[in-house]
């Protein structure tokens, strides 16, 4: 389903309303505001108000780009894009980042017919121009609307005004990226009535997120930025990306977060590196079984119909009897691309001169995903067992040990999990694990509404012993099609 657009008087009786206030706030503070860029930046003209969430990995993590199962919890922190068309074929953004602001414009006839047309181009462009990465988020989803819009080709092409507000912290591992992208598209789409529905919205971002910014993240975070829903994990199969279903997470308990104060970037080189190594497991197995697998530019292509091209299908105990004992510990790039010529993965290329985790890079997907489906079978358990909360943080242990076990730990994050640990099940407080990317970020932590204290002195503790501010994420939020898009029809000026 597209993500609605709703008038502000249709929201009135809504909880919904209450989730576009800060967005709704820096509209009317905009007025006021001293600098010329800001309170002049939009016009009495309809405005779209787009919102869309960070979110918690609660299980499932890194798996997801070999197919896994993931269980995703949208949070309530969410990035606002407030955009106007203006005259002017041209793009204007405007982005808030802690204390300051920044601004970004073009031109927009490039995207479409131009030298920046396509996306490679428009990737090199902000390669070259490293202080306006941020926009590439911005300017890579206009792009792919502009080719999908009917009257992308004439001239000259209506443009955007576009303020963005938002409370995902950066670098935190809760996808503050994908809550851009999703609530660009939201509010580009709703403006040019492209009528996209949110699992689009949600690989479309994906694609711009991997060929423009250039991050080879899977299809999670978007996912669940875009389709998520209030209080529930998102239960959804990476292959490539199928939503089973909205987990409700029994009475008494919540899932929260704890930032390590350790910065994550899915374009780092360990994440990169252990997303490699699980595709040239996949390939080394693909040889060992005899699938046919043809390349071409050190990219593979292999005819799977049993496994269909996901590490995940594989059986967890054929892995381990028949692949595990003979997958190399550790492999070069080149010694793998003279066997073995290439991977299946699009984002991510071998480089010839580092040595990657095979093992065990392709084994945590296969273990990961036994650990996700037994914790869905102990969360459907917990409102009539309230033990099962016991293994369900035992699950979470195991995959925090995996994480660390193929090079995706951290310091940080692993003294926050021994500090939960130590905290014991007795003050509601039952398991916890590093998310996402890994390399640092945030913990997911699982425990009783109690139990929230708990959590914040285990932060404080933290904070205290590590020097750094530690955040705590409590509450779960909409996704963007739970909400949709604002229309204040009659000028932001007048209705903010």
């Amino acid at each position: 389903m597209a993500i609605r657009v709703r008038r502000l008087s249709e929201m009135e009786a809504s909880d919904d309303r209450a989730s576009f206030l800060p967005a709704l706030s820096r509209l009317a503070a905009l007025r006021g505001d001293p600098d010329r860029r800001l309170s002049e930046f939009f016009s009495v003209a309809p405005t779209y108000v787009a919102r869309a969430p960070g979110r918690l990995d609660v299980m499932g993590g890194i798996a997801d780009y070999s197919g896994a199962l993931v269980l995703q919890l949208p949070l309530a922190r969410s990035t606002y894009v407030i955009l106007q068309r203006q005259a002017a074929d041209r793009c204007d953004v405007a982005s808030r980042r802690g204390d300051r602001w920044d601004f970004f414009g073009m031109e927009l006839a490039p995207l479409v017919d131009g030298a920046l047309r396509d996306r490679a181009s428009l990737a090199a462009s902000f390669a070259r121009a490293p202080n306006d990465r941020w926009a590439a988020y911005v300017i890579g989803v206009i792009q792919h609307c502009l080719h999908l819009a009917p009257d992308a080709r004439r001239s000259p092409l209506p443009g955007f005004r576009i303020l963005i507000e938002s409370d995902v912290p950066e670098g935190k591992g809760i996808s503050s990226s994908a809550a851009l992208e999703v609530a660009t598209m939201a509010a580009v789409s709703a403006a040019c009535e492209l009528n996209i529905t949110s699992p689009d919205i949600a690989a479309a971002c994906q694609l711009v997120e991997n060929e423009v910014v250039g991050a080879p993240c899977g299809i999670m975070d978007q996912m669940t930025s875009a389709c998520g829903q209030r209080d529930r994990l998102l239960r959804l199969r990476c292959q490539p990306g199928t939503i089973e279903g909205q987990l409700e997470i029994p009475d008494g308990f919540r899932f929260y977060g704890i930032d390590s104060g350790l910065r994550h970037a899915v374009t780092g080189a360990d994440y990169g590196t252990v997303r490699t190594a699980a595709f040239m497991g996949y390939r080394i197995i693909a040889d060992i079984v005899g699938l046919p697998a043809p390349y071409h530019d050190e990219h593979t292509l292999i005819d799977d119909p049993a496994w269909h091209g996901y590490l995940t299908n594989i059986p967890q105990a054929e892995f381990a009897e028949r692949f595990e004992p003979v997958l190399p510990e550790t492999m070069s790039g080149v010694d793998f691309l003279t066997r073995y010529h290439g991977i299946t993965d699009t984002v991510t290329r071998v480089d010839r001169a580092r040595q990657y985790p095979i093992r065990r890079a392709t084994a945590h997907p296969i273990y990961e995903q036994a650990r996700v489906e037994r914790f869905v079978e102990l969360l459907g358990e917990l409102a009539t067992r309230r033990d099962a909360a016991v293994e369900l943080g035992a699950l979470m242990y195991a995959s925090h040990a995996s994480y660390s076990s193929v090079g995706l730990g951290s310091t940080g994050t692993d003294r926050l999990v021994e500090l939960v640990a130590a905290a014991s099940q007795e003050r509601g407080v039952f398991g916890a694990k590093i998310t996402g990317g890994g390399s640092g970020g945030t913990v997911a932590v699982i425990g009783t509404d109690a139990a929230e204290s708990v959590v914040r002195e285990i932060a404080a503790v933290y904070a205290a012993e590590a020097g750094v501010a530690s955040d705590v994420f409590v509450d779960a939020g909409p996704g963007a099609e739970e909400t949709g898009v604002l229309l204040i029809e009659h000028g932001a000026r007048d209705s903010a």
